[in-house]
């Protein structure tokens, strides 16, 4: 015990600096665990408040976990995303590192500037701005790409009822919003290669496809291979905001827009079916933990295997 008090005094100041994350963790991420048994019960609210609640609400078990997966939900919400976050995962890795090779083969760096800020404002809009961008665009009577439609002398489609062509929206802003955040660290790890490397290869007549195949993407690969891991293990996470804001909530695209945050969210402010609500947070909590622990020991095994730090 003399020991930890030493070691706490040692590190006062350090301790100090992390104080404030720890005790946002403490209120926003540890205590409400306890609202986990909610899970359990059949919820009803009491006069008395949120705990009486949950003392006086009834023990159902497993029931609230068995009517989310006797229905059809569980497999939607479930699949779509795993999906999504598949599809923003990759298909981000390759646009984050393609925008960066092709920002740090750009001459004139001004230029360079003005087109990494541009590729990064989107990501401080919020995505309630960006479903107003989007609905200019998808609007049924004035919309930009129905008003290109009517001009061609095609029918007006309307983009809120039509679930086969939101996959690719969503895919398509949630990469659009991020490019530019994610190119920022591939471009600083670009900016750490050795020169030699490239001045070599242009004296052995590399082209710039070959300098970019054979140095640029073989230095990336080790740090491309631990964000994903990383970005894996957050899988069963979803950007609300992309899947709830810019769809409208619409309810004829649940099918292919319903993710799990969106339908704990939707249980609780419609539904009202607050235990299945926190079966459903439960069950991506501990899966999301599992692919957290697998990531985490993925990473170190490729730690070790590069020998990144």
């Amino acid at each position: 015990m003399p020991g930890i008090v030493k070691s706490l005094v040692r590190n006062r100041a350090f301790l100090l600096l992390v104080l404030p994350g720890a005790i946002w963790f403490i209120i926003f991420a540890y205590l409400p665990m306890f609202g986990t048994i909610v899970a359990f019960k059949d919820f009803r609210i009491h006069p008395d408040g949120f705990f009486a609640s949950v003392f006086n609400s009834e023990w159902v078990g497993l029931k609230n976990f068995e009517f989310l997966f006797s229905t059809n939900d569980a497999y939607i919400i479930t699949r779509n995303t795993i999906l999504y976050n598949l599809a923003l995962i990759f298909l981000g890795l390759v646009c984050a590192v393609g925008f960066a090779i092709v920002m740090n083969e750009l001459l004139n760096k001004r230029l360079t500037k003005v087109y990494q800020t541009a590729m990064f404002m989107p990501y401080f809009l919020s995505w309630v701005i960006i479903s107003y961008f989007v609905l200019i665009f998808l609007n049924m009577e004035k919309g930009v790409f129905n008003q290109i439609l009517a001009y061609f002398g095609a029918d007006s489609v309307n983009w809120y009822s039509e679930p086969k062509y939101w996959p690719y929206i969503l895919i398509f802003m949630g990469i659009w919003k991020n490019i530019g955040y994610g190119s920022v660290v591939y471009l600083a790890a670009i900016a750490g290669i050795d020169r030699s490397y490239y001045e070599a290869a242009m004296i052995d007549g590399a082209s710039k496809w070959q300098q970019i195949k054979y140095i640029t993407l073989p230095q990336l690969k080790p740090l491309m291979i631990i964000l994903t891991v990383l970005a894996l293990g957050g899988i069963f996470r979803s950007d609300f905001g992309l899947f709830f804001q810019v769809t409208k909530n619409s309810g004829a695209l649940y099918p292919v827009t319903d993710v799990i945050d969106t339908f704990v969210y939707r249980g609780l402010t419609v539904m009202g079916d607050t235990g299945m609500s926190t079966a459903t947070g439960l069950y991506q909590s501990v899966v999301g933990l599992i692919l957290v622990l697998t990531a985490n020991y993925a990473v170190r095994k490729i730690e070790k295997e590069y020998a990144v730090f």
